[in-house]
């Protein structure tokens, strides 16, 4: 028959009532079977975060391999569009040359306004003002530290650490 502790193990584990066990045992064996069973909670625990961080790796993986595919295929039909808008504006009656000049002069158009929007944005990044406060304060307090005061005419015995 198998061990009570682990009984009881396997019973948390899998959601089952057990009776209670009826054995006496010593302080020490019941010490020594929470110890066990503690570590192999800990244990099922690391292996559960194991799992699931492996499956958002595959998840994250997955979507930045999308994301990729996606922006490489929308840079690759960013000239078809750009000369489908110049040849369209070329068959409203303005010339060639008049088409595709406005056809860059909106991409340029589009990119002043994305630039504008990001200086604005980088303009309001602040420095981490509570984390600068804090370490500030830390260094004043540990200014103030003082060493802790070693009596001079004893000498202290130096003790034998082993490298176990």
């Amino acid at each position: 028959m198998s061990d009570p502790g682990t009984q009881v193990a396997d019973a948390v584990r899998t959601g089952t009532v057990v009776q209670p066990v009826t054995t006496d045992r010593s302080i020490g064996q019941l010490v020594a079977a929470a110890t066990a069973e503690m570590s192999a909670l800990v244990h099922d625990e690391i292996a559960l975060a194991k799992a699931e961080i492996r499956q958002d790796v595959k998840r994250g993986v997955t979507g930045g391999a999308a994301i990729t595919v996606a922006g490489v295929l929308a840079l690759f039909s960013l000239p078809v569009l750009s000369f489908a808008a110049a040849y369209g504006i070329h068959n409203l009656g303005l010339g060639l040359a008049w088409s595709f000049l406005i056809v860059g002069a909106a991409f340029l158009v589009l990119a002043a306004l994305a630039a504008v929007l990001a200086l604005l944005k980088f303009k309001k990044v602040k420095p981490p003002e509570k984390s600068i406060a804090s370490a500030k304060e830390t260094a004043a307090v540990l200014q103030n530290v003082k060493p802790h005061p070693r009596r001079v005419g004893k000498r202290v015995k130096s003790v034998a650490r082993s490298s176990a």
